[in-house]
């Protein structure tokens, strides 16, 4: 059995898949303890346009971190030269499962950092071509640029 739980206030968006063996800790002023499979997301500055529904394109900026398991260090950004802003259809299985369902929840005009469990993430498999280790955690800052 799963149970999906969702936690929200003003600042912190958090969802988490709870299984037989998994459970959390914290409170929503503070970012949880991921201990299997989740995201925590903290928005850095809020958005005052319309979230994205299920199969709509957006379009954003992000920087991803986390290369070789350390959460400091840049693998990819779309702010780097000659990068331009990536183009999605949300909550359609096209990217990781963090970033289908944090920025599902995102505003339009919103920044924020999404900080994704391996499972969320690149799995088991990691993403070697951009130093991503297998089951790593990784966060990316995302600003959600247009939603069509």
């Amino acid at each position: 059995m799963r149970l999906k739980l969702w936690i929200q206030d003003r600042l912190h968006l958090i969802i988490c898949e709870i299984g037989p063996t998994f459970y959390f800790t914290g409170d929503t002023t503070k970012l949880l303890t991921i201990n299997k499979m989740g995201f925590t997301k903290t928005i850095l500055t809020e958005g005052d346009g319309p979230k994205p529904s299920r199969g709509q394109t957006v379009t954003v900026h992000c920087t991803g971190f986390g290369k070789n398991g350390n959460l400091s260090d840049v693998f990819w950004s779309t702010k780097d030269a000659g990068q331009e802003p990536f183009t999605f259809q949300i909550g359609m299985d096209s990217v990781i499962k963090g970033w289908d369902e944090g920025v599902l929840g995102m505003n339009l005009g919103e920044i924020a950092k999404i900080h994704c469990s391996p499972d969320y993430a690149y799995g088991a498999n990691g993403f070697p071509a951009w130093g991503i280790m297998p089951n790593s955690e990784l966060i990316f800052e995302i600003q959600v640029l247009s939603i069509r």
